[in-house]
């Protein structure tokens, strides 16, 4: 299969090569833990996730990678205003994170470090940059020469220029260039650790550069993804310090998605329109919240309105219904699920493969779903061709994450099953009734 990604830093689709056969580091940058998730939260870990489950399918052993920063000032801020330590405020926060994660249907990270288990080898790293010139120490605080990166804005088409025209130069100010941006802050509030420098704590900008370098040895991934926000300067200020202390730009592929917005208005706190995704998830279930996201092709905004939740939850109405009626239907007929194969998804995965394309993929699910239906309703049904239907339907929720599943028939529901046939063939119709309602509760109907 030809698997093609748009890689933000060439700007083009390019042929997916990885460096180890068949194996595929990915890092994307995780949240700031001080605060329930909002619903924007989730679009990065919705995409990356289908991304992952995508590549496992198609036979790819992934690391994936998703960071915790655990100190920031926001952090700091919050913990005084909740009245507990940093430490029992992100603790908090990230059970919270990984409940909105799986509620949504995503897949925990392979591994999820978090920054304060770092913190010696970013002050090692933050004292490499300094050794070889790419970093210098003004009064505690460590900035990065960014006029040592020559291809600086390589990623978000920052034109360095314009940079320095536009930036805000402060009377005394402690950088060499307005351009330079903080490694490492000295701090006497909140949480910090003694370095070189005196007591401090990171910039924001290093970690992800550290854990990198740490979890993966080669120090330069296959994919680096994020929100589009990201580009600059975060992305942008990683590979300066990649390119300083490796020469590379840490990743082959940059993967970034673009925005969730409300009522066609990008979602923000200025504007009061930011809702938890807890909430959402409890007022419409993960997979309606999910599949609003895989609508929209990652790099396009999700528009999160009464129209596209209502069209959502419709869909994926009809997934349940079709699926809960063709695993009645086969088992009740002593079909082996089992046996089934995913015979028909070769172009629900070339829609995925050209740049996870997911919303061409959910049209593969819907002409799916339509022929699923006909055999369902036929009175001569082709239980094969039914059974590899319904393992090919089985296969693509897996792939893009949507939890919607069938109740397997044992003993009991079989006996059910047979009782509700039987009474309605003889008429008893208040029997059949007082059944189906048993069959409906156990989530078989």
């Amino acid at each position: 299969m030809n698997i093609k990604f748009y890689n933000s830093l060439s700007n083009s689709l390019e042929d997916f090569n990885t460096q180890e056969d068949k194996k595929v580091s990915m890092y994307v940058c995780g949240p700031t833990v001080y605060n329930y998730p909002h619903i924007g939260n989730m679009r990065p870990v919705v995409v990356f996730d289908t991304l992952r489950r995508f590549l496992t399918y198609v036979g790819y052993d992934v690391t994936y990678v998703s960071n915790y920063t655990d100190v920031d000032d926001k952090i700091i801020k919050a913990a005084k205003q909740e009245g507990k330590s940093e430490k029992e405020l992100t603790d908090f926060y990230i059970a919270e994170f990984e409940k909105t994660l799986k509620g949504i249907g995503s897949q925990v990270p392979s591994i999820t470090p978090r920054v304060t288990e770092y913190m010696e080898k970013i002050i090692a790293y933050v004292e490499n940059l300094v050794k070889i010139g790419a970093a210098y120490e003004k009064d505690g605080d460590v900035y990065f020469r960014v006029e040592k990166i020559k291809d600086y804005g390589a990623l978000s088409g920052i034109n360095v220029e314009d940079l320095r025209v536009g930036a805000r130069i402060e009377e005394n100010t402690q950088k060499e260039s307005p351009l330079d941006f903080a490694l490492w802050k000295k701090t006497e509030e909140g949480i910090k650790w003694d370095s070189p420098w005196g007591k401090g704590r990171p910039g924001w900008h290093t970690e992800c550069c550290v854990m990198i370098d740490t979890i993966f040895p080669k120090h330069f991934i296959d994919i680096h993804g994020g929100g589009y926000d990201l580009k600059f300067p975060h992305h942008e200020n990683e590979i300066a310090q990649s390119e300083a202390t490796h020469g590379n730009k840490i990743a082959h592929y940059w993967m970034h998605n673009a925005f969730i917005n409300f009522g066609n208005e990008k979602m923000s706190k200025s504007l009061g329109n930011v809702v938890y995704a807890k909430d959402m998830i409890a007022q419409y279930g993960g997979p309606v919240t999910r599949l609003v996201i895989l609508n929209a092709h990652y790099r396009q905004p999700v528009n999160f309105t009464e129209e596209t939740v209502k069209e959502a939850q419709q869909e994926i109405a009809r997934m349940q219904m079709a699926y809960k009626q063709a695993a009645l239907k086969l088992q009740a007929n002593g079909v082996d699920l089992e046996k089934g194969q995913p015979v028909y998804i070769d172009k629900f995965l070339e829609a995925l493969a050209n740049d996870l394309n997911t919303a061409n993929a959910l049209k593969e699910v819907y002409d799916l779903l339509k022929e699923i239906n006909q055999q369902i309703r036929s009175r001569d049904t082709d239980y094969a061709l039914l059974n590899n239907q319904f393992k090919t339907l089985s296969d693509m929720f897996y792939v893009l994450g949507l939890d919607i599943n069938y109740v397997k028939f044992d003993e009991e529901i079989s006996s059910l099953y047979k009782e509700y046939l039987l009474s309605k063939e003889n008429k008893d119709f208040a029997k059949s009734d007082e059944i189906r309602k048993l069959l409906i509760e156990k989530g078989v109907m």
